[in-house]
């Protein structure tokens, strides 16, 4: 059994090499954020009874189409990698659903790249996002105050290069991508609260 063991010591060590594990007990500073001050704070502004009113993050999930994909599959191989990047996940690609003559696009062809992220590596992506990205984008004067009626929100990213983790000097093609925040909060005016109180910087016009 020993032995068995001494054989896989190599792999584990290059494994976390290239992606550090998670040190036991860490707590990202934004989800540190949220048991400490958050939710206290929206059970004061919404006048909430039980701690399990209050609404959370539920997940992130980032997509990104590569339309261009059509003409050459190569593309969406360097954005998975760079997605992948961006989120500190692996992204997988996503896949066309039907036979689309007019734009050349076949059923199951790859036309995308995703990833969804929970826990602290949502926590540690939405950080990195308000303190890093966002603030990196030319004459930035806050995100969009609509939501899609159901508590959720999605942030278009016209720009990859916004992210720290893009080299730009080895990117192949500028692509958009779209950030989805899913709350549990059942009313819109609550996952903006929610979403404020983390610090995503709205435009001062609510809605």
């Amino acid at each position: 059994m020993a032995k068995k063991e001494g054989a896989k010591a190599a792999p584990a060590k290059k494994e976390i090499a290239q992606q550090p594990a998670t040190p036991k007990g860490y707590i990202p500073a934004l989800q540190k954020k949220y048991k400490e001050q958050i939710v206290a704070n929206l059970m004061k502004e919404f006048g909430y009874k039980n701690i399990m009113q209050v609404p959370h993050l539920e997940k992130i999930v980032i997509n990104q189409g590569v339309g261009a994909a059509v003409g050459d599959k190569k593309l969406v191989e360097v954005a998975q990698n760079e997605l992948t990047a961006i989120a500190g996940q692996k992204a997988i690609q996503t896949f066309s659903k039907k036979d689309i003559s007019n734009f050349k696009l076949r059923k199951d062809m790859p036309i995308g790249v995703k990833v969804t992220l929970r826990a602290a590596k949502m926590y540690e992506f939405l950080d990195r996002l308000i303190s890093v990205s966002l603030p990196r984008i030319r004459d930035f004067n806050g995100i969009s105050n609509k939501f899609d009626g159901r508590g959720n929100y999605t942030l278009g990213i016209k720009e990859q290069i916004i992210f720290p983790e893009i080299d730009i000097d080895k990117i192949t093609k500028i692509l958009g991508l779209e950030i989805s925040f899913i709350t549990t909060a059942g009313r819109d005016e609550e996952a903006y609260a929610l979403l404020r109180e983390f610090g995503l910087p709205f435009k001062t016009n609510k809605k």
